[in-house]
């Protein structure tokens, strides 16, 4: 494979005026970025010149369509995906962090719940217009200054023509539910991932194969959490997907109908 070109500090791509490196992943950088004419600061995902084929370059294309589809205030938009010189670049508002990021320090179990339900509003809202993210990490949720979470990364998503969609294991390998794993991604898959991401920020441990309950950590997070939760949270992670809830649009359902009652028990 070809090395990876490097964008420079002030170096000019168009009207972008590149600042500093966010990330750096194996199919893509990240960059901040100010665009000299709107007068704000950006986020540029800029995949490889030097690695791009025409099937790669589709990833980036079929993420930038499917934004258009995913208007949602949890869902990060996409501003403009353009050729620049010789980038293929996808400019998005900029955030302060990403969960994985805020996930590193203390959080009090309101905010942990806040950011639970705002992840599940991003995926539930994916899940309605029948699109499968297949890629749900703490990584692809940017935090912004009014604590809102965002959803990106849609380069691995497929649409969900028949309940069961066709791909390869594209995912991260930590988050994968083991259908992905074997090819065979589906909203349970989703699902499965987003348990993951949840079980982490309230316990500080991310779960791992063979999934038996209860996880490392458990514990921790069964003082922060009702039983009524915690049954949510372990049907989220079966390891069979037809044991878990049919898509992230009835997990949120459960979990606003188990919070509302917890809020009123409470009052």
């Amino acid at each position: 494979m070809t090395r990876a070109r490097k964008l420079r500090a002030r170096q000019r791509l168009g009207k972008y005026r590149i600042e500093r490196r966010l990330a750096n992943g194996p199919r893509a950088s990240v960059y901040q970025a100010y665009d000299t004419i709107h007068g704000v600061k950006v986020a540029l995902k800029i995949p490889d010149p030097g690695i791009l084929d025409e099937d790669f370059l589709d990833e980036f294309r079929r993420e930038a369509r499917l934004s258009e589809r995913m208007e949602h205030h949890n869902v990060l938009p996409i501003q403009n995906a353009c050729f620049i010189d010789d980038f293929f670049v996808i400019a998005m508002p900029l955030g302060i962090e990403t969960l994985a990021d805020r996930m590193s320090r203390r959080m009090s179990t309101e905010r942990a719940l806040d950011l639970t339900r705002q992840a599940l509003a991003a995926v539930a809202h994916a899940h309605s217009r029948k699109i499968i993210h297949c890629d749900v990490k703490p990584e692809n949720f940017i935090l912004f200054e009014d604590h809102r979470l965002r959803l990106t990364d849609f380069g691995f998503s497929k649409i969900a023509v028949r309940p069961v969609g066709q791909a390869s294991g594209s995912g991260t390998i930590g988050y994968l539910a083991p259908e992905q794993a074997l090819g065979r991604p589906m909203f349970q898959s989703d699902v499965f991932a987003l348990g993951l991401v949840i079980y982490q920020m309230f316990s500080g441990t991310l779960p791992a194969w063979p999934y038996k309950w209860p996880p490392p950590g458990y514990p921790r997070i069964r003082s922060k959490l009702r039983p009524k939760m915690m049954t949510w949270l372990r049907t989220a992670l079966e390891f069979k997907p037809q044991n878990r809830y049919k898509n992230a649009v009835t997990m949120e359902r459960a979990f606003d109908k188990i919070h509302a009652k917890l809020v009123r028990r409470e009052r």
